[in-house]
C-alpha cells in the first residue's frame, strides 16, 4: 500500500493527517513532562517524610532508636530516602530519553513535513501551469477555425456574384487560404500543447506525487514509531528502578524481620535496672507486751510537755510531718501537742520494733523517691556517678571510660601525625621548621597523661562498683556524698538531700532539723537502752576502715567481729565488737561467714 497510488488525490487530506500526527507527538511530550514532575513531587515528599520522622542529634529521640523496634523503623526511613532517589532517577531518565530527544525530534519532522508539502504544492501548480496553457492553445485552435470558416464562406458568396470584380474575388479567395492555414497552424501547436499536458500530468500523477507522497507516508511512519518507541522507553526506564526499589522494600522486610521483642525488653531492663535489692519482708510488731518506761523517757516526755513544744515547719518542709506519727489522723489527734502523741508511741510500741519498722519505712521511701529523682539528679551529679543506682553508676562509668578512651586515641593519633611532620621537617629543612612542632606535641602529652588518670579514676570506680577493687576511703566517699548533695539541692529544691548513711537510708536537710528543733540527745537516749540484737555470724576484716561518720565502727585489717544485721541492699553490714562497740562496715570491706541457721554461709568480697 502506497499513499502515491492510493491517495493521489488526498493532498490536502494528508497535510491535515500529518499535521495532527505532530500534535499528538506534542500531547505526549506534554505527557511525559507532567509524569517527570509528579515524579519529583513525590520524591521530595518522600524525602521530606523520612526527614520529619529522622531522630533529632544529641536529642532523647537519638537514645530511643537503640531498640530494635525503632533501629528498624530507621532503617525504614532511610530506605524510603533511596526509595526516593529512585523516583528522582525516573524523573531525570525521562527527561533525558523522552522529552528531549522527542522535542529535538518533533522540529526535524516539522521541517521535513514542510519540505515535503512544498514540494507536492510546487508540483500542483506546475501542473496546473500546463492545463492552463492547454486550455489557450485549444481556444485559440478553435478561433482559428471558426474564422476560416467565414473567410471561406465570405469568398464563395463573392465567387457566386456576378457584380463582384475579379479582383475582390481574388482578394476573398487569399484571405480564405491564410484563415485556413492559420486554423492548421493552431491545430497544430494545440497538438504539440495537448501531448505535452498529457505527458506532464502522467508524470505528475504517476511519479512525482507519488514520490512526495511516498517521503511523506514514510515520515509519518518514522513518527509512529518513534512515538511507540518512546512509550516503550517510558515503561522500561520504570522497569531499571524496580530492581532497586525491590532491594529498598527487601531491606525493609529484613529491618521489620531484625525487631526482637526479647532484646528490646532486655534493653529495657538494661536501661531501667537501679540494681538494689526489693524490700525484704516487713517484721511483726507485737502491740500486746507493755513497754516500760524509763527514767529519761518520762523526763522527756514531761520536759516535753510542760514547755508546750510544737515543731516549726518552714517553707522547705511544708506538709512534714513527726517521722513516728501517721499521716492520716483524726480530728482529736490532730489538736493533741506532739509531745502527748510522742508519749504514747513510747508506752504502745516495743522501741526495738517499731525502730526497726521506721528506719525500714524510711529506706522505702527513700528509695522509692530516689527512683523518681533519678533523671533530674543525673544531670548534676558527682563525677563519679555515686548518685545512681549500682547498675546505672556501672553504665555510666563504663560510658565515661569508652569516651575517654577515644578520646586518649584522637589525642594519640595527632601526636603520630605531628611527630611525622617534624620527622619530614627534620629531613628537609625547607619545609618547615621542625622546633614549631614542638610545644603542640608538648601539649598533646600532657593531654594524653591527664586523660590517661581520668581512665584509671574512673576505672576505679568501675572496679569498685563491679566489686573487684575495694571501696574508695571514707573520705572520698564523705567527699563525694557531700558534692552529691550540693549539686542535687541546686537541681532539685524538693528533693531531700542524699547521703550514704550506715542503715541504707537517707538523712533529712540540716535546715529541716533546724526547723523541727527537736533535742536530738534526749531522743537519742531513748534508744540507747534497746536490748543488743542477737549475732547471726562473724566476719574477717579485710581492709582498714577509719569509722569517722556517726554510726559507724572503725576497723582493722584482719580483725574478727561478730555480725548483727547483713547487708540489706545498701552496702552496708552492722557489726559489733563487743557489748559497747558495734555499728556499721562497708560491706566490700569484710567477709562475711554467716551461721547455718541463717540462710547458709554467704560471702562479701
Amino acid at each position: 500500500m502506497s499513499w502515491g497510488t492510493e491517495l493521489w488525490d488526498q493532498f490536502d487530506n494528508l497535510e491535515k493527517h500529518t499535521q495532527w500526527g505532530i500534535d499528538v507527538l506534542e500531547k505526549y511530550i506534554k505527557f511525559v513532562k507532567e509524569r517527570t514532575e509528579i515524579e519529583l513531587s513525590y520524591a521530595k515528599q518522600l524525602r521530606n517524610l523520612s526527614k520529619k520522622y529522622q531522630p533529632k542529634k544529641n536529642s532523647k529521640e537519638e537514645e530511643e532508636y537503640r531498640y530494635t523496634s525503632t533501629r528498624a523503623f530507621l532503617a525504614t526511613l532511610n530506605e524510603m530516602n533511596d526509595y526516593a532517589g529512585q523516583h528522582e532517577v525516573i524523573s531525570e531518565n525521562m527527561t533525558s530519553l523522552i522529552i528531549g530527544e522527542l522535542t529535538r525530534y518533533v522540529q526535524e519532522l516539522k521541517q521535513e513535513r514542510k519540505s515535503h508539502f512544498h514540494d507536492g504544492r510546487k508540483a500542483q501548480q506546475h501542473i496546473e501551469t500546463c492545463w492552463k496553457q492547454l486550455e489557450a492553445s485549444k481556444r485559440r485552435f478553435e478561433r482559428d477555425c471558426k474564422e476560416a470558416d467565414r473567410a471561406q464562406q465570405y469568398f464563395e458568396k463573392m465567387d457566386a456574384d456576378i457584380n463582384v470584380t475579379k479582383a475582390d474575388v481574388e482578394k476573398a479567395r487569399q484571405q480564405a487560404q491564410l484563415r485556413h492555414q492559420m486554423a492548421e497552424d493552431s491545430k497544430a501547436e494545440y497538438s504539440s500543447t495537448l501531448q505535452k499536458f498529457n505527458s506532464e500530468q502522467h508524470d505528475h500523477y504517476y511519479t512525482h506525487i507519488p514520490n512526495i507522497f511516498q517521503k511523506i507516508q514514510e515520515m509519518e511512519e518514522r513518527r509512529i514509531v518513534r512515538i511507540g518507541e518512546s512509550m516503550k522507553t517510558f515503561a522500561e526506564v520504570d522497569r531499571q528502578v524496580i530492581p532497586i526499589i525491590g532491594k529498598c522494600l527487601d531491606e525493609i522486610t529484613k529491618a521489620a524481620e531484625s525487631v526482637d521483642h526479647k532484646n528490646d525488653s532486655q534493653m529495657v531492663i538494661e536501661a531501667y535496672k537501679s540494681g538494689f535489692e526489693p524490700p525484704g519482708d516487713v517484721d511483726f510488731e507485737d502491740f500486746t507486751q507493755p513497754m516500760k518506761r524509763t527514767v529519761s523517757e518520762s523526763s522527756l516526755s514531761n520536759s516535753r510537755g510542760d514547755g508546750k513544744y510544737e515543731p516549726k515547719f518552714g517553707s522547705k518542709s511544708k506538709g512534714k510531718l513527726w517521722p513516728f506519727i501517721k499521716k492520716n489522723k483524726s480530728p482529736k489527734q490532730q489538736k493533741e501537742p506532739l509531745s502527748h502523741r510522742f508519749n504514747e508511741f513510747m508506752t504502745s510500741k516495743p522501741k526495738i520494733h517499731c525502730f526497726r519498722s521506721l528506719k525500714r519505712g524510711l529506706s522505702l521511701k527513700l528509695i522509692t523517691l530516689n527512683t523518681q529523682v533519678w533523671s533530674l539528679i543525673e544531670g548534676a551529679g558527682p563525677e563519679d556517678f555515686s548518685n545512681l543506682p549500682p547498675e546505672q553508676r556501672r553504665k555510666k562509668l563504663q560510658q565515661k571510660v569508652d569516651e575517654l578512651n577515644k578520646d586518649i586515641q584522637k589525642e594519640m593519633d595527632q601526636r603520630d601525625a605531628l611527630t611525622k611532620m617534624k620527622d619530614v621537617y627534620i629531613k628537609n629543612p625547607q619545609m618547615g621548621d621542625a622546633a614549631s612542632v614542638d610545644h603542640r606535641l608538648s601539649e598533646l602529652e600532657q593531654n594524653i597523661e591527664k586523660l590517661r588518670l581520668e581512665v584509671q579514676k574512673f576505672e576505679g570506680w568501675l572496679a569498685e562498683v563491679e566489686g573487684r577493687l575495694p571501696m574508695r576511703t571514707e573520705q572520698a566517699r564523705r567527699q563525694s556524698g557531700l558534692y552529691e548533695a550540693q549539686n542535687t539541692s541546686a537541681v532539685n529544691s524538693c528533693a531531700q538531700d542524699r547521703e550514704s548513711s550506715p542503715d541504707g537510708s537517707y538523712t533529712e536537710e540540716q535546715s529541716q532539723e533546724t526547723e523541727m528543733k527537736v533535742p536530738a540527745t534526749d531522743f537519742d537516749d531513748e534508744f540507747d537502752d534497746e536490748e543488743p540484737l542477737p549475732t547471726i555470724g562473724t566476719c574477717k576484716a579485710l581492709y582498714t576502715f577509719e569509722g569517722q561518720n556517726e554510726g559507724t565502727i572503725s576497723v582493722a585489717e584482719g580483725e574478727m567481729l561478730y555480725v548483727i544485721e547483713e547487708d540489706k541492699g545498701d552496702g552496708w553490714t552492722r557489726i559489733r565488737r563487743n557489748e559497747d562497740e558495734e555499728g556499721y562496715v562497708p560491706t566490700s570491706y569484710v567477709e562475711v561467714y554467716l551461721d547455718k541457721n541463717a540462710k547458709g554461709a554467704m560471702t562479701y568480697i
